[in-house]
C-alpha cells in the first residue's frame, strides 16, 4: 500500500471536523447524543462490545490518564486523534488497540458514476441516512456503504467490499453515490474516518487525510476461577 501524507494537523480545523463526523456518525449507528467533556465528548452506543465511547480531538495525556484510571467497564471505547504511538505510554493493562482510522474530507459536487456490467445498484433513504447496495446480477452480496447528511456535512460510514468483488471499482462505486447523494441534500463537505485499506481508495478519489485516530477498547483480562 502506497503511503498516504497527511496534512499539518490544525488543531482549531480538527476539533470542528471531529464535531461533524460525530453529528453524522451518531445519526448513522443511532447512538445517543454526544454529552460535551471539557477535552472532547462521550456518546453511548448501547452494543454489548461497545457500551460507550470517549472522543478527544485533541488528547493532552493528563485527560487520557484520568480517563484509563476511572475506566473498568469492558466495552469502552476511546477514540483519541493522535498517533497510536503517542499514546500508548499512557495506558494501562486491559487496553487493547483497534486499527488506527485517519479523519478525511472532500469537498462535495455533483456525482455520476456508471454500475460495472454484471452488478445492480440499489439506494434507500430512511431516518436521514442513505444506504447504497451492490449485488451482482445474481443477487449476490458486492459492496455496501452509508451516508448521514447533517447540514453542511455529510459523514459516509461502514463502507465495505466483498473480498471477491474487490478492484472493480465498486468502492468508488459505493463512495461516489454517496457523495452524489449528500451534495443533493445540500452537504458541501463529506467527512469520515477510515481505516489504512480505506485510506488509499479515499485518498485516490480526492479525499484529503488531516489527522491520524487512534482506537482503543478496555477488555481487562479475565480474574482466574477459583477451582
Amino acid at each position: 500500500m502506497t503511503a498516504t501524507a497527511t496534512t499539518a494537523p490544525d488543531q482549531a480545523t480538527i476539533g470542528t471536523a471531529v464535531r461533524a463526523w460525530i453529528d453524522g456518525w451518531i445519526v448513522s449507528r443511532g447512538t445517543s447524543d454526544p454529552i460535551g467533556r471539557p477535552w472532547g465528548w462521550t456518546i453511548d452506543v448501547g452494543q454489548a462490545t461497545h457500551v460507550s465511547r470517549h472522543v478527544l480531538p485533541a488528547p493532552a495525556e493528563a485527560d487520557v490518564r484520568a480517563l484509563v484510571a476511572a475506566t473498568s467497564a469492558p466495552g469502552t471505547w476511546l477514540k483519541l486523534f493522535a498517533e497510536d504511538d503517542t499514546v500508548r505510554p499512557w495506558l494501562t493493562e486491559g487496553w487493547q488497540f483497534d486499527q488506527p482510522g485517519y479523519l478525511m474530507t472532500i469537498p462535495l459536487a455533483a456525482q455520476r458514476p456508471e454500475v460495472p456490467a454484471g452488478y445492480t445498484l440499489t439506494t434507500w433513504t430512511r431516518g436521514g441516512v442513505t444506504r447504497v447496495l451492490i449485488r451482482t446480477t445474481e443477487g449476490h452480496f458486492a459492496a455496501r456503504g452509508q451516508i448521514a447528511p447533517t447540514g453542511p456535512t455529510a459523514v459516509a460510514d461502514q463502507i465495505e467490499t466483498a473480498p471477491t468483488h474487490q478492484r472493480r471499482g465498486l468502492g468508488s462505486l459505493v463512495m461516489r453515490t454517496l457523495q452524489n447523494t449528500a451534495y443533493e441534500a445540500g452537504a458541501r463537505t463529506g467527512i469520515l474516518v477510515g481505516t489504512p485499506e480505506g485510506q488509499s481508495l479515499y485518498s485516490a478519489l480526492g479525499w484529503e487525510t488531516h489527522s491520524p485516530m487512534a482506537s482503543l477498547y478496555f477488555s481487562p483480562p479475565e480474574k482466574p476461577t477459583e477451582g
